[in-house]
């Protein structure tokens, strides 16, 4: 068809179209090559050495420091004073009760985190000095009597005026702790001679038992969950006795494998015969070999004591049967038994796990699908955590004795990567220098005003082994991100846990003197926001207890800002060896009282 003066006009075709976008293209890459040439021509005029070498080095590339708005926290409500928020009663009801999992912890979303003040309760007064302390407390500073009113009979504390006061006396402690244990060191020689150093108190109540170990030379870590029992670990950590918030429920407990070399359960409530024996396989994995399990009360001494436990003799003797099965099927002998004490040993011999691995036997050898010293959020299963055999020293007969072990550098470092001996002792050094220089510092360390101390992010526990002749104790806390290194911390004769900074630790408010902070921010930055890190720190520091924080001088300004919003006085000293990229931030955390009281 023809159109005549009214035809349209022509519509160009899609390949014209293209074949011109094309020449178009061609000619400029031609003439940007050509430019290119012109002046590129002076090589001399292009400063490509400088940037390869910036790209080369190691040092960080800031431009300044971290940028924070000054903040200024207000108070939490009263009903806060002790706020535990990954352990929070006011959240339980979310969670299930079975094996008491709504006891684990249950950390609150990142929308939920309370960005404000812990007040102290009201009446709060700085704390009893140790060694005075192990006896008494400030009734206000732990204004709990639930305990005081229900085991009143058993002494386990009393109230008198203002103070409460700590007799010794136990569920199982007739006699008072000390004879308790007199009997127990009986049935464990080891417990007099420097072998036995490292011991876990699962269910600790008020914590006699593991405050009697201290004066022996035995350092304890005193376990129990928030429950009905009113701030069990409150009442240790005041008395100045090392203690975490924790139970065994469904999740493993945060302690590497083979690292106790006792644990103790008396009268604790665990049911060890039930679920298949699964708690029972949690205590063989965090006891080292050759290390002891002891147990007091049922079905111990079932034969004369049976009529006080609200049972029958014949329940209490099944129970008993069924649980020297289930330690046998674990590879524990029977060590010692004397009245109401039971000790077990778990096997040295690695040829007992051997005779475990076959086809029906019950528990099963663990498999390769989870490293036996996982153990953050890491589920409970049911098998035997065989040690590995290529660490021939780890075993309580092998280990050197205390104090020896503390500065021999442990087997375990190989498995550790970049561990070696020198390492090891490199760090002890360097971590004695550093100490010298800090009680320089801050003069109060190795006096009766620092008890409770943490080291936030320890390697090989270097901090606390310099600390080792004051009258302190360290819990020495290992990145559940970093490097497992806390095996090494117990092989030492340590004590520790492993913990994420990006939640709340476990523990209750007011509970350290002094927390340690080693580049933490330099390390976590990138996963943990600051502001709630020093939060957390506020939280579990007492009112004028101290904070050393070692930083990279980018950190530094931020972190001082938020601690002033905190009501914390800080200054800024130099590190030992004088350096201008870290420096060492002294700050005192004040006691203040909640308005809402007033």
């Amino acid at each position: 068809m023809k159109f005549k003066d009214d035809k349209p006009g022509r519509q160009p075709d899609k390949g014209s179209r293209v074949v011109s976008m094309a020449i178009m293209f061609v000619v400029l890459c031609g003439l940007s090559f050509y430019l290119g040439g012109i002046f590129c021509s002076e090589k001399n005029k292009l400063p490509t050495e400088p940037v390869a070498r910036v790209v080369d080095s190691e040092e960080p590339i800031v431009s300044g420091p971290i940028q924070v708005k000054s903040v200024s926290f207000p108070e939490c409500s009263a009903d806060f004073q002790d706020y535990t928020p990954c352990t929070d009663p006011r959240r339980w009801n979310k969670y299930s009760q079975h094996r008491l999992t709504f006891m684990e912890r249950h950390c609150p979303s990142v929308f939920e985190r309370k960005e404000c003040l812990v007040p102290p309760p009201d009446g709060y007064k700085e704390p009893i000095r140790w060694p005075k302390s192990k006896d008494e407390c400030w009734y206000r500073n732990v204004p709990y009597d639930w305990i005081n009113k229900q085991k009143s009979n058993q002494h386990w504390l009393r109230k008198e005026g203002d103070k409460f006061y700590f007799p010794g006396g136990g569920t199982m402690f007739r006699n008072g702790v000390s004879t308790y244990v007199d009997l127990m060191q009986n049935l464990i020689p080891g417990m007099k001679d420097g072998t036995v150093r490292t011991a876990i108190d699962t269910g600790c109540g008020v914590a006699s038992w593991g405050g009697d170990l201290l004066d022996r030379g035995i350092l304890p870590v005193s376990l129990a969950p928030r429950d009905n029992h009113e701030a069990q670990v409150q009442f240790a950590l005041e008395r100045g006795i090392p203690a975490i918030l924790g139970i065994i429920s469904t999740q493993r407990l945060p302690f590497p494998s083979n690292s106790f070399d006792m644990a103790h359960c008396s009268r604790c409530l665990i049911p060890w015969t039930e679920f298949g024996g699964i708690y029972l396989l949690e205590v063989h994995r965090i006891l080292r070999p050759g290390g002891f399990w002891v147990l007091s009360g049922p079905p111990i001494n079932y034969e004369q004591r049976w009529r006080g436990w609200n049972t029958t003799i014949e329940v209490q003797k099944s129970d008993y049967e069924k649980l020297e099965e289930l330690l046998a099927s674990m590879c524990f002998t029977l060590y010692n038994k004397k009245d109401d004490i039971a000790v077990w040993q778990k096997s040295e011999d690695n040829n007992c796990y051997q005779k475990l691995d076959a086809p029906d036997n019950y528990p099963p050898i663990c498999d390769d699908g989870t490293e036996p010293d996982s153990a953050w959020y890491t589920p409970l299963r049911p098998c035997v955590v065989v040690p590995n055999p290529k660490f021939k020293t780890t075993s309580l007969s092998s280990i050197p004795k205390w104090p020896e072990r503390l500065h021999v550098a442990p087997d375990r470092l190989r498995g550790v990567h970049g561990g070696s001996a020198g390492s090891f002792n490199h760090d002890d050094n360097k971590w004695k220098n550093r100490v010298n220089h800090y009680k320089k510092l801050l003069p109060v360390i190795g006096t009766d005003k620092i008890r409770n101390v943490m080291d936030m992010n320890t390697v090989f526990g270097g901090f606390a082994a310099a600390l080792i002749d004051d009258p302190l104790w360290v819990m020495n806390v290992v990145s559940s991100y970093a490097l497992n290194s806390l095996a090494i911390v117990y092989d030492r004769g340590l004590i520790g846990t492993f913990h994420d900074w990006c939640e709340a630790f476990s523990t209750y408010p007011r509970t350290y003197d002094l927390l340690h902070v080693d580049s933490l921010f330099t390390l976590e930055s990138h996963r943990c926001e600051m502001k709630y890190v020093l939060l957390e720190m506020d939280r579990i520091l007492r009112p004028n207890g101290y904070t050393i924080i070692r930083e990279s001088t980018y950190f530094l300004d931020g972190i001082g800002k938020i601690a002033k919003g905190m009501r914390w006085d800080c200054r800024v000293e130099a590190t030992e060896d004088g350096t201008e990229k870290e420096k060492v931030l002294i700050c005192q955390k004040k006691l203040w009282y909640s308005q809402q009281n007033s």
